[in-house]
């Protein structure tokens, strides 16, 4: 199992968001989280993803204990074993494709010539292979999230943790990074936790867990 959390809880002053949550995910599964907005979706993926610390509960990932780490620790951990990608494709807009995906090895303090061929692998197998050097602002939005995904998979994480990646795309393009997820999974048994509105995508997962008042049903 990649990743275990049991009796997650979090407040915001006196609303709690998350009462007691558990959740699981095994190497190379895809799962999806849906639910109403307020569920507790969002919150609950940053916990797993070690972006927000809950007031109790475990989470192990990838057989450590993440929950009682030091911040240091924690900001390394993070950086081997964890992949994000968000609905706001958070690129930065003064860097190429390329440069956008080296980013998290040049921040592990990695050559730049290991991040360079890493990002460019990456790319190619998102299959942005030639647009490895146009800006953000020269990419569609399902190009941009392509740079996001080949982001997330630097250094080959135990996880990736996606927040609504297919919310701002039209149709087809959603279907287009929906398949991308899907054959990455295929390729290297990646893991990824899913938060979506989107029934179609989690119609395509593994498993579909639904949240309702901070709780799975």
């Amino acid at each position: 199992m990649i990743l275990e959390a049991s009796g997650i809880r979090k407040s915001f002053g006196s609303l709690e968001v998350l009462r007691g949550v558990d959740f699981h995910a095994d190497k190379g599964e895809v799962v999806s989280i849906m639910g109403a907005s307020g569920a507790g979706k969002s919150t609950l993926l940053q916990i797993l993803g070690t972006l927000m610390s809950a007031d109790a509960g475990s989470v192990v990932i990838d057989g450590k204990e993440v929950s009682s780490m030091k911040e240091k620790e924690l900001a390394s951990f993070r950086s081997l074993k964890i992949g994000f990608v968000f609905q706001a494709h958070h690129l930065l807009p003064e860097f190429t494709a390329l440069e956008n995906v080296m980013i998290p090895s040049l921040i592990a303090s990695r050559g730049a010539s290991e991040a360079r061929e890493e990002a460019a692998g990456l790319l190619r197998e998102v299959g942005l292979e030639g647009r490895m050097e146009h800006k953000p602002s020269e990419l569609s939005g399902g190009e941009q999230q392509r740079v996001a995904i080949a982001r997330s998979l630097v250094g080959n994480p135990a996880i990736v943790f996606a927040d609504e990646p297919t919310g701002n795309l039209d149709s087809h393009t959603k279907e287009d990074i929906h398949s991308l997820i899907f054959s990455l999974r295929e390729k290297r048994g990646q893991t990824f936790v899913i938060v979506t509105h989107d029934s179609s995508l989690a119609g395509l997962c593994d498993r579909t867990e639904t949240m309702k008042d901070g709780l799975f049903l």
